[in-house]
């Protein structure tokens, strides 16, 4: 076995810090973004699937815009369920089993969508998709931020919500589109739900060779298990024997990080912290709550002026691809720029696009264009919110830290679209992107309260 030179004076967070400096980007690190990426692309596609299939439910089942609101909201309290969830067991069992048991969970509930026989049963079934989705991504972005050195951690943890908020919703509409231009007739919906249930299994499939989270093993005291899978990043090498074993970390110094006194949760809302989870929740209600608000009531106020329901999904995926452009931006910039200017900047231009789309898009041309650049802002501002979290907290804390911050956005997208809405019938398209705008104010302001974390590494002590 080969010895690197020991520095026992050094935590096991930070020689796995210097090991992962030395390491070159390999098939391995590929493999593990793939596996955890292709997962929040499938969820990312579901959780729009409510906006997609409204106006097909609303004329199959006579729905109204109320019910398809509900369906939305319960399918995002339950998002807000399973990130809580997640939090609380990935800290005390691991990431890797959360990842494969939040996909199960998510292709249950697709089955039962594509077969619920009422409104009620599909209810409950959205209410199952959720708590899979929420799990998944709260656990994606732990990881992500787990496996990668610092100069690349921002970039890897970003890519989940490339993935998700980016590819997933900006091909959400196009889903629907070829969906139902091969299925046709009242329920043509429930096809919808029931192919995303086939790519949801072969990602599960694809799992099995997921390693457990380096920090996260050697956090809870297993150093040899920590140091394999060290090796095989560096090696690139996710199964089968490795040609040689490089000693990573000293396990003689393992007293320094493996298993202190376990942390209440209520450490993610005490002293420093405090400073982290109330601002970071302020902002991603703002912004998760835009988001939503305008993926689910933008293919119905299309369709109400009188568009078919295809045209209204084109122009939905037109105005999507500000989110890929937006989770692209906020993911590379995270590179150079500090994560407080880049959340600033982008909650100043989704103000302007707010007002734009509100007040002065009187042509198709200019709607889509506000509506892009509303997107971007908004999915720039989630996604440096996905990989800004889990750097603020330490590792006994930080997957139920990122989850709360995660889960807070769920609710707001589970309710805040119900008020936009009402904002909606009362006063208009302007008045409740007035309201849109009034949320980008509050979030420019309260994400200048956490520290800055730009290069620096993870956290692992209180």
């Amino acid at each position: 076995m080969t010895n690197q030179t020991k520095q026992p004076e050094l935590t096991l967070g930070d020689q796995i810090e210097r090991a992962y400096s030395t390491m070159k980007l390999t098939r391995a690190h590929l493999g593990v973004a793939a596996m955890v990426l292709l997962g929040a692309f499938f969820d990312s596609i579901e959780q729009n699937a409510v906006g997609v299939a409204g106006p097909a439910l609303r004329e199959s089942w006579g729905l109204g815009s109320a019910q398809v609101g509900l369906l939305n909201t319960v399918t995002f309290t339950a998002i807000a369920l399973g990130r809580l969830t997640a939090g609380f067991t990935s800290d005390r069992f691991g990431r890797r089993r959360l990842l494969s048991l939040n996909l199960l969970v998510f292709s249950v509930g697709s089955l039962l969508c594509a077969v619920a026989p009422n409104y009620e049963m599909l209810l409950v079934a959205r209410f199952i998709v959720g708590v899979g989705i929420g799990g998944e991504i709260a656990t994606a972005i732990t990881m992500m931020s787990e496996f990668f050195a610092a100069k690349h951690r921002g970039v890897a943890s970003g890519l989940v919500n490339v993935a998700a908020a980016g590819i997933g919703n900006l091909l959400a509409p196009l889903f629907g589109i070829i969906v139902f231009a091969v299925f046709s007739g009242d329920d043509q919906w429930r096809y919808l739900f029931a192919v995303l249930l086939l790519p949801a299994l072969l990602v599960l499939f694809y799992r099995r060779s997921m390693p457990e989270s380096p920090r996260y093993l050697a956090a809870n005291g297993n150093v040899a298990e920590a140091n394999m899978v060290l090796n095989r990043l560096a090696q690139g090498k996710l199964a089968g024997p490795l040609p040689e074993q490089v000693q990573y970390l000293d396990g003689e110094n393992a007293a320094a990080l493996a298993e202190p006194p376990r942390q209440a949760w209520t450490h993610v809302f005490r002293g420093r912290h405090l400073r982290t989870t109330l601002p970071l929740c302020i902002a991603v209600t703002m912004s998760y709550g835009g988001q939503i608000s305008m993926a689910t009531l933008i293919p119905l106020i299309l369709t109400d002026r009188g568009f078919a329901i295809t045209t209204a999904l084109w122009y939905t995926l037109v105005m999507q691809s500000g989110s890929l452009v937006g989770s692209i931006v906020a993911s590379f910039v995270s590179l150079r720029l500090p994560r407080r200017a880049v959340l600033t900047g982008a909650a100043a231009l989704g103000l302007v696009a707010a007002l734009g789309f509100g007040f002065a898009a009187p042509t198709i041309a200019l709607v889509l264009l506000f509506g892009a650049l509303f997107n971007f802002a908004v999915i720039t501002i989630n996604t440096t919110i996905f990989l800004y979290a889990p750097e603020l907290y330490p590792t006994k804390i930080r997957g139920l830290g990122t989850a709360v911050i995660l889960a807070t956005g769920s609710l707001a997208g589970g309710l805040l679209p119900l008020l936009a809405g009402a904002v909606l019938d009362a006063g208009g398209v302007p008045a409740m992107f007035a309201m849109l705008a009034a949320f980008f104010v509050v979030g420019a302001i309260v994400v200048r309260i956490p520290r800055e974390t730009l290069g620096r590494p993870l956290e692992e002590a209180f």
